[in-house]
């Protein structure tokens, strides 16, 4: 992955700028407590899509799906609007093996905040990725065809909020939420490089902050991810509050997940770290 020089395209930068603008309709549509709910729930299903799709099952096959699961999850993910999921799984993958070092992605302190945040995903410099990265997901047929029209589940996502909940759900259920989603999941690679406590030194940056663990449901224990890259459990003490792992443990008690990998180190270890 050479780097090239930092230029945007107009066919990125336009949707994210006009998706932002459109958060001012919430002036323009009647106000209700209801509205507050689509957004909840809406932010919440894919929230929950993104670190248990994209990222625990995707990019570190932390647990098992069936293919039909497999193939819903991915869907489900890519209605938050962040690129294909091969796309989006081998630019992680590739970020953990260079994590805050010269080729990392997105590193805060390499390549400042705007960039690590938003700039990198904007940028053209990223739009391919090495599909040698992801060979294990892309051998799936259906898998490539979600990469490929990634806007797909975004526009189903957006016309089914519009035609059961009209025209202010829309703004409040696609609109709102998808920038609130944005900016909480891009906050784990610029903020959670950079604010938080470190337990265990890790080479990288990786930091844990309880605020966006609970805004991501469980990323924000970053720290304790790059520790244990391929535990499904990012919440090592009991007190940290992990969302994605509790409903991953529900999910296999039904028979949907498999196999769900431990957080591999003693417990000694775990007391004994800051």
């Amino acid at each position: 992955m050479d780097r090239k020089s930092r230029s945007y395209e107009f066919r990125m930068v336009f949707p994210f700028m006009l998706l932002h603008a459109g958060v001012l309709a919430v002036f323009l549509v009647p106000f209700s407590p209801r509205l507050l709910l689509w957004a909840a729930a809406t932010y919440s299903i894919r929230m929950f899509a993104v670190t248990a799709g994209y990222h625990r099952y995707f990019s570190h096959r932390s647990y098992k799906l069936g293919r039909a699961a497999q193939f819903c999850m991915a869907a489900l993910a890519q209605s938050s609007g962040q690129k294909g999921v091969l796309w989006w799984a081998a630019h992680h993958r590739w970020h953990h093996r260079h994590s805050d070092a010269e080729p990392d992605v997105h590193s805060p302190g390499l390549r400042g905040f705007w960039w690590a945040h938003v700039g990198w995903i904007l940028s053209n410099e990223y739009d391919s990725y090495d599909e040698k990265q992801i060979a294990d997901f892309a051998k799936f047929p259906e898998l490539c065809w979600l990469d490929r029209n990634h806007w797909v589940p975004v526009f189903v996502f957006a016309l089914v909020v519009l035609l059961v909940g009209g025209p202010a759900a829309f703004v409040w259920g696609f609109l709102v939420s998808t920038v609130l989603l944005y900016h909480a999941t891009f906050c784990i690679n610029s903020l959670a490089h950079v604010f938080g406590s470190r337990r265990f030194e890790t080479p990288d940056q990786s930091r844990n902050n309880w605020f966006l663990a609970l805004l991501t449901f469980g990323e924000g224990w970053h720290n304790n991810h790059h520790f244990s890259m391929a535990s499904c459990r990012q919440g090592f003490r009991w007190w940290e509050v992990d969302i994605t792992y509790t409903i991953l443990k529900i999910l296999s008690f039904l028979g949907i997940a498999r196999d769900l990998r431990p957080f591999r180190v003693s417990r000694q270890r775990v007391r004994g770290a800051a």
